[in-house]
């Protein structure tokens, strides 16, 4: 059976499908069709349902949910980090335009959850918000991958970070990227995909050089933290500290507004 799996053009991404890509594992006859987009691309692929497997933000898998199953493997969980707001000096961000990586993804939602209520939002693609924030395009901008660890470089400063916070109010990692497969291939594919990510974490160094490649100017070091950031403990298995910060996730989104139902979820375990 031919099947469509999309991942980002990050590295840890990358990191975790390179087993797939080059049939490391079993993978249970299914012949892989790769698909590279950035992750509101692929959001907006699940919602078509044009991809059978992919990697998805938590936020637009609220609206996917009774197609798609999640992957108890593969989630982007992150324990006390995660998206950052940045700007070029410290500033109150009440009635000011930020920049946004897409509507769907779980740094718009986050941002909805905890910025105040009177912001302008801009939706562009993650890597050109660095650049929209420098050049006074946008006041300040919210940052994903790695973003995160550059921003400095660019003469930005935090003004806020979501990881932080959440793990403040909560003490559970910030599920901010799933792994989904569409519900009547989700239990073999639970199985792949967490034997993908255990390879990759058996066997880090040919991993770590396939992940290279979508590095996007990153050295070796940087690129070894940013994968090491988001393929954890969580990422082989989410488990019940998982499922519970996502299910607070969604609670949390709905309270604030953020989400006008409480989205129901179904995690697939191999």
């Amino acid at each position: 059976m031919r099947v469509r799996v999309g991942h980002s053009p990050d590295p840890d991404d990358a990191f975790m499908f390179y087993p797939i890509k080059f049939k490391k594992i079993d993978l249970k006859g299914y012949e892989v069709e790769e698909v590279v987009e950035d992750i509101e691309t692929l959001n907006r692929m699940a919602f078509e349902k044009s991809i059978d497997v992919t990697a998805i933000s938590a936020h637009a898998y609220a609206y996917v949910s009774d197609t798609y199953d999640v992957l108890s493997s593969g989630a982007s969980m992150g324990k006390g980090y995660g998206p950052i707001v940045v700007a070029k000096e410290r500033i109150d961000l009440s009635g000011k335009k930020v920049a946004i990586p897409g509507k769907w993804t779980t740094a718009a939602l986050l941002a909805k959850i905890y910025l105040p209520k009177d912001v302008e939002y801009v939706e562009m693609r993650f890597d050109r918000i660095p650049e929209a924030v420098k050049r006074g395009e946008v006041d300040a901008g919210v940052l994903i991958h790695e973003g995160q660890l550059t921003y400095k470089k660019m003469g930005l400063v935090k003004v806020m970070d979501f990881g932080e916070m959440w793990y403040e109010e909560t003490e559970l990692p910030l599920p901010l990227g799933l792994d989904v497969a569409k519900r009547e291939i989700s239990k073999d594919w639970a199985e792949i995909w967490y034997n993908a990510v255990k390879y990759s974490l058996e066997h880090p160094k040919e991993a770590l050089m396939h992940a290279l490649g979508f590095a996007r100017g990153l050295d070796e070091e940087t690129t070894e933290k940013f994968v090491r950031m988001y393929v954890n403990e969580y990422t082989l298995d989410m488990g019940e500290e998982g499922k519970e910060a996502l299910k607070k996730l969604y609670e949390r989104a709905y309270k604030a507004g953020a989400l006008s139902f409480l989205p129901s979820f179904r995690v697939v375990e191999p």
